[in-house]
C-alpha cells in the first residue's frame, strides 16, 4: 500500500486536479492582473473551516496542512477562519466575503456547508478565486474538490474484515447526509466482498450537523460503545471531531479503530489510543487546497469539478501502524482491492 502522507503534495494536487480523466469541468486558461498573490498586496490562500475547527485531527486538520505548505512555499500572508456554534449561511456569506475583500485569493470553504455561501459571493468578486471541499458549485470562478471517499472505504472494510475475529464490525457516521453515505456505502462492499460472512453495524450520531453530528466525542463513544457491546470489534469512523470519541471507546475495550481522512495514528492527540488505530482511509484535502493556491499563484486559477480518486492518489488506506502486517491477509487483500478500483473491475457503491 502506498500512503498519502509520503506523496509529494505538488504531484498528487496538480496531477489531480490538472491532469484526472475523472475530472469534470477544466482549468481556466486566462487569468486576471490581479488573480496571483503576488498582485494582491502579498495575501494568499484563506481557508474558512467546517464544524468542528482546527484541531479535530481529522478533515479541518487536513486542510489545514495544505494551507502550511502553501504559506511555507509561497511566503505570503495566509488565513485560517473559525466557524462559529449556530451559524447560519449568511454568517458564511459574510466570513467568505470578507476574505476575499481583504485580498486573500484564493479564498476556500472546508465542507459542503459552505454551498449556498459560496453560491452567494463568488459572483460578487470576479478576480478572486473561491474553492470548495466536498460539494460542487458553478461559477467562472469556483474549483469544487471533491472525492472518490467510497473507494477509500472499501480498502477500510476489506482491511476491516480480515482484522475482525467476531465477525462484527461497526461504522459509525456523523450525520446521515449523502455525502457520509459513500462513506458506509464503500465499507460495507469492502467488507462483505472479502467476508459475507461479517455483519456491519451502522449508526448516524445525527440527522443534521447543526445537532453536533461532526463535532461531539461524546456522541462518538458512546455510539461506538454501543457496537462494540454487540460484539464488534473494528469500527470505523466518518464523524469529523466525534470520531476522537470512536477511537477512545475502542481503544479502552483494546479493540481496532479506523480513522477517516488524516492519518490518525500519526496524529499527536491520539497518541494515548494509536496501538488502537487499525488504519485511516484518506482524503487528500491538503493536496487539494494546495494545488488550488499554487495554481492561482502560477497565475492560471483552476476552476470547475475536480474529482480525488485512487488513479491520482486523492484517497487510500494509511498504512502507518505496523500491526497492519501482522494480520494474515490484510496487506495482500487491499493491495488487490486497489489494483481492482483502479483498473475497473471493482465498481464501488456511493448508496
Amino acid at each position: 500500500m502506498r500512503r498519502i502522507s509520503r506523496l509529494t503534495r505538488v504531484a498528487v494536487g496538480v496531477a489531480s486536479l490538472a491532469l484526472a480523466a475523472t475530472a469534470c469541468g477544466g482549468t481556466s486558461d486566462e487569468a486576471d492582473s490581479d488573480s496571483s498573490s503576488a498582485s494582491s498586496g502579498g495575501k494568499g490562500l484563506a481557508i474558512a473551516y467546517d464544524i468542528g475547527g482546527k484541531g479535530d485531527q481529522s478533515f479541518n486538520d487536513a486542510a489545514f496542512s495544505g494551507l502550511e505548505k502553501a504559506k511555507a512555499e509561497f511566503k505570503y500572508e495566509t488565513a485560517d477562519i473559525e466557524p462559529t456554534d449556530g451559524e447560519t449561511d449568511a454568517d458564511k456569506e459574510q466570513r467568505l466575503a470578507s476574505l476575499a475583500k481583504q485580498g486573500y485569493n484564493p479564498v476556500i470553504g472546508i465542507g459542503f456547508a459552505y454551498g449556498p455561501a459560496l453560491t452567494a459571493v463568488a459572483s460578487k468578486y470576479p478576480d478572486t478565486t473561491f474553492g470548495i471541499v466536498d460539494s460542487v458549485v458553478e461559477g467562472a470562478n469556483v474549483a469544487s474538490l471533491v472525492f472518490a471517499e467510497q473507494e477509500a472505504s472499501y480498502l477500510a472494510g476489506v482491511a476491516a474484515a480480515k482484522a475482525t475475529k467476531t465477525n462484527t464490525v461497526g461504522f459509525v457516521g456523523g450525520v446521515d447526509i449523502p455525502l457520509i453515505h459513500k462513506f458506509e456505502a464503500g465499507y460495507k462492499q469492502g467488507v462483505q466482498d472479502t467476508n459475507p460472512k461479517v455483519k456491519v453495524l451502522s449508526q448516524y450520531l445525527t440527522q443534521t450537523a447543526e445537532e453536533g453530528g461532526f463535532s461531539s466525542p461524546d456522541k462518538g463513544k458512546a455510539a461506538a460503545e454501543g457496537q462494540l457491546e454487540k460484539n464488534a470489534d473494528v469500527v470505523y469512523q466518518a464523524a469529523g471531531l466525534s470520531g476522537q470519541g470512536v477511537i477512545e471507546a475502542a481503544a479502552k475495550e483494546k479493540k481496532w479503530a479506523i480513522g477517516v481522512d488524516s492519518d490518525q495514528y500519526n496524529q499527536a492527540a491520539l497518541a494515548p489510543y494509536k496501538d488502537y488505530i487499525l488504519t485511516s482511509a484518506l482524503k487528500d484535502v491538503g493536496g487539494a487546497v494546495y494545488a488550488l493556491a499554487k495554481s492561482v499563484e502560477d497565475g492560471k486559477p483552476l476552476t470547475g469539478t475536480q474529482t480525488f480518486d485512487l488513479k491520482v492518489d486523492g484517497v487510500g488506506l494509511a498504512d502507518s501502524n505496523p500491526k497492519m502486517a501482522e494480520i494474515a491477509g490484510l496487506t495482500d487483500a487491499v493491495a488487490k482491492a486497489k489494483a481492482g478500483i483502479i483498473d475497473g473491475s471493482i465498481k464501488v457503491k456511493t448508496e
